[in-house]
């Protein structure tokens, strides 16, 4: 019998145990449905109102819990997981704090579509409006940041919630979900019947798109002659790089990829012109500004993408294609609207789709490239951030799994790391949260055991979240985790240079602790290098170490990221050097 075989009967020797109806608490009511959702990972942190769930966890050798350090870096794992597989990450709090604590990683999540299951504990359905101890209403916190969110009140209800809550966070436009348990709800027992089938009313993802809007937009397509292409996450969540890489190749038209989509297009396509907005490229900022066909593909027009939106692609028609429609039209008016899951549009769009008349502006976009690329002044004797991501980029092939934390070096990290593969770059994007690179990076890797996964952070965000680093030693998880130290609050004191005159105000990082120490003191591997032929011997080393290793490159104070364009100004008016 083939491993697959083998792999798919046990898979229905195990569906076939978790399905029997015996009288079942809340918990392994709940236990049994995540199994049966295919969640082959959760991670957590225990407390008092979940001590029923993790009860039933106890001697479950179908179960996989991760338990992290800090409820903020269980969400965040969650995040990193889902993200790098498409699947529906899981994690799981107690009430009160324990809840509060995941408040900042489910914001994060939301704000950029990634499809979550959060589980909290809650008092008991008596005490609830109490003001019992460890008491938070988290189901009336968390409903602006969240794509729905339960309270289960009855242990009937569980099964049928949780069934929902998994169908909602992964179809249509993703998102996290927010399910609520009460303590006496996960201990109270009820026959398991486990929904296959769920249809909820008022709730259809599976919109049809326009056929009549597809064709508009292949009209347009024929006629235009600077076009360009926006891609944005939708294109990853919607899984349509295929279908994307083959409108390109028939349309001819230029692609610009926003930080959430990089990797949905190949970088190393001959029409990829870059990341566009106030750290993008010169070619792809300018491709916008001149193009009369302006198509959003799954990007919803983020104000870092626009700037001002008054002198937003002047000369452009605009196409928006959308799984959601609250997004088309919100910031830029639009004029060939096409609602639909991206890779059923594009399917359909590439049945019939021709050439634009885009020969001579391709051309122009290539010189743009050529004289106007990414660029820093190299130093021998310092140690440069953008050189350390071409160096990384370089020995990795572009084929690891980057996870970044927010600031200074999550846009080099775009900007000089060729992305080419979908799921590769897992940032914060809209929320910018820091703390969120190196607990990404576990739940990606989690979720890849068998990738190079790859956490470059700052010395300002590692510290936010550097508990998680007793995880990578318990596991032995192979993470490469980088610090980009530059002693400061870097994009802090890149804008205070630059917009405030100099004023630095609280940015200095000095006293920051001796992160190979940090490191050795959780059982990590600990490295570091100040000039370029140590950042290759290190790098070097980590590479072919098997366990977790963090190597603290300690790069020029002063070093800001370029292309900017100043808030206020239109994506135009870019400062290329300093």
């Amino acid at each position: 019998m083939s491993a697959q075989n083998v792999a798919t009967e046990q898979k229905n020797d195990l569906r076939e145990r978790l399905l029997t109806r015996d009288n079942l608490s809340g918990s392994e009511i709940l236990l049994r449905s995540l199994l049966l959702e295919g969640v082959d990972c959760v991670f957590g942190y225990p407390g008092g109102t979940v001590l029923n769930i993790y009860d039933a966890m106890h001697g479950n050798e179908d179960f996989k819990h991760l338990l992290t350090r800090h409820e903020q870096g269980a969400i965040h794992a969650a995040d990193g997981y889902a993200r790098s597989t498409g699947k529906v990450g899981v994690c799981i709090a107690t009430s009160g704090p324990g809840a509060t604590n995941l408040i900042t990683g489910i914001a994060t999540a939301h704000m950029d579509s990634v499809p979550l299951v959060i589980i909290t504990g809650n008092v008991a359905t008596n005490l609830i409006g109490s003001d019992a101890f460890q008491e938070a209403d988290i189901y009336g916190i968390t409903m602006p940041i969240t794509k729905h969110s339960y309270q289960v009140r009855n242990v009937e209800d569980l099964a049928t919630v949780i069934r929902e809550a998994f169908y909602i966070a992964s179809t249509g436009r993703k998102g996290p979900v927010l399910i609520d348990i009460p303590k006496d709800v996960s201990a109270n027992k009820t026959t398991f019947i486990y929904p296959e089938e769920i249809q909820i009313r008022g709730y259809n993802p599976g919109i049809t798109p326009d056929s009549q809007q597809i064709e508009k937009l292949l009209q347009a397509i024929e006629k235009a002659e600077r076009p360009l292409i926006l891609a944005g996450a939708g294109v990853v969540h919607s899984g349509a790089q295929e279908e994307l890489l083959e409108f390109i190749n028939t349309t001819q038209i230029p692609v610009a990829t926003t930080l959430l989509g990089l990797g949905g297009f190949p970088s190393s396509h001959g029409l990829w012109v870059g990341m566009p907005g106030m750290h993008g490229t010169y070619a792809a900022n300018t491709a916008i500004q001149n193009s009369d066909l302006l198509i959003s593909i799954g990007a919803r027009f983020d104000d870092r993408v626009t700037m001002d939106l008054g002198g937003f692609a002047p000369k452009a028609k605009i196409a928006h294609i959308d799984i959601d429609p609250a997004e088309v039209g919100k910031n830029v008016a639009t004029d060939i609207p096409l609602i639909g899951d991206i890779k059923l549009v594009l399917s359909i769009a590439n049945q019939s789709a021709k050439p634009a008349k885009s020969a001579a502006w391709i051309e122009q976009i290539n010189e743009n490239k050529l004289t106007y690329p990414l660029k820093y002044q190299d130093d021998e004797k310092v140690l440069k951030p953008q050189y350390l991501i071409e160096m990384i980029h370089e020995t990795t092939n572009g084929d690891a799994i980057i996870t970044t934390d927010v600031g200074q070096h999550q846009m080099w990290a775009a900007q000089f790391y060729q992305f080419n593969h979908p799921r590769s770059l897992i940032t914060s994007g809209g929320l910018g949260t820091m703390g969120f690179g190196l607990p990404s990076a576990i739940g990606a890797q989690m979720g890849n055991p068998d990738r190079l996964v790859i956490s470059i952070n700052g010395d300002g965000g590692i510290q936010m979240c550097a508990q998680e680093l007793a995880i990578c030693a318990i596991h032995k998880l192979p993470l490469k985790i980088v610090i980009i130290n530059n002693q400061a609050l870097g994009m802090v004191r890149q804008w205070q240079e630059i917009i405030y005159d100099e004023r630095y105000s609280h940015i200095d990082l000095t006293g920051n602790p001796d992160f190979v120490q940090l490191a050795k003191a959780y059982g990590v591997k600990g490295l570091r290098a100040q000039s370029k032929e140590e950042a290759h011997q290190v790098w070097k080393e980590a590479l072919e170490t098997d366990g977790p290793v963090l190597i603290d490159f300690v790069v020029s104070k002063n070093e800001n990221v370029f292309p900017m364009v100043l808030p206020g100004n239109p994506i135009s008016e870019m400062m290329m050097e300093g």
